[in-house]
């Protein structure tokens, strides 16, 4: 069992690499998700998650399977889409969520077909559901510059993100700025979800982002336990899922993210906050 679980990361430096990945991206990517799901926008991230879609389907044809080159054109395919949403949604009136819903459609099928296009079964499988074999010196460049800039975005916006989701009347009223904290946070969605296909693919990166923060509100109300949690439970599911998908030979993408569904699904069971155990047996009060 130990040679099971130690073994792949001993003796295959691609599995190193990809657990390295993963760290990265397991303490950048759930405080975001948290954000996002304390914002009410948890839907976001997996809209934006398939419209990075084009651009990595751009850079593929473009200069093949090269990482800086899809995640150059997934960023930039990220921030169009986000930018041109609330543009829209200013423009007509409408909900932000509805143009956004519009567009992540139309360039998920814009993404499929252009791979179809120019590339074979296996390259897209690589890049929708991701590859622990993708993860080079590159990818983890790219992980180590989304994980490092997350975290300097939250050290200096921690307080404003705070204020924002729960009081963003007066956070306006302080002047905090909340549309230039909303937008770079936007921003490092993208960036993240742009660093994460490499290992977990396009489809499944959001999972990673949004499944630990989920679980994570099962368990506590404070924000900063809240943040440590989701960070944990991610932490997890990357080294699990990477195990299972090295010994059963299926995709990363996928792997991780079972696995964080079901400690999702842990936690809306047992979890202390609103879990469904917790909620049909309730603690007897002390009665004098």
């Amino acid at each position: 069992m130990l040679d099971g679980l130690i073994g792949p990361f001993a003796e295959f430096g691609f599995m190193r690499r990809a657990l390295v990945g993963c760290v990265a991206l397991s303490l950048a990517a759930p405080p975001l998700g948290v954000f996002l799901m304390l914002r009410r926008m948890s839907l976001t991230g997996d809209v934006l998650s398939h419209a990075i879609l084009p651009g990595v389907a751009v850079g593929f044809l473009v200069a093949g399977l090269s990482v800086p080159a899809m995640a150059l054109g997934g960023l930039v395919a990220g921030l169009v889409i986000a930018v041109m949403a609330g543009a829209i949604s200013r423009a007509t009136g409408g909900r932000e969520d509805a143009a956004l819903a519009a567009l992540y459609l139309t360039a998920l099928a814009a993404g499929v077909l252009l791979i179809s296009w120019r590339g074979s079964a296996v390259d897209l499988s690589h890049i929708l559901f991701g590859s622990v074999l993708g993860v080079d010196d590159a990818a983890l460049a790219m992980m180590g510059i989304a994980a490092s800039a997350t975290l300097l975005f939250l050290a200096l916006a921690w307080r404003p993100l705070i204020l924002e989701c729960f009081d963003p009347s007066f956070a306006q009223a302080v002047g905090a700025r909340g549309s230039l904290w909303h937008l770079g946070l936007m921003a490092l969605v993208v960036l993240n979800l742009v660093a994460a296909f490499q290992a977990v693919g396009t489809l499944m990166a959001v999972g990673l982002m949004m499944l630990p923060a989920i679980a994570a509100r099962h368990w506590t109300r404070g924000i900063g336990a809240m943040v440590t949690l989701a960070a944990g439970f991610a932490l997890l599911g990357s080294l699990a899922g990477l195990l299972l998908s090295f010994h059963l030979d299926v995709p990363s993408g996928p792997a991780i993210v079972l696995v964080t569904a079901a400690v999702w699904a842990a936690s809306l069971l047992f979890g202390t906050v609103d879990g469904l155990l917790a909620r049909w047996w309730p603690r007897r009060h002390l009665s004098g």
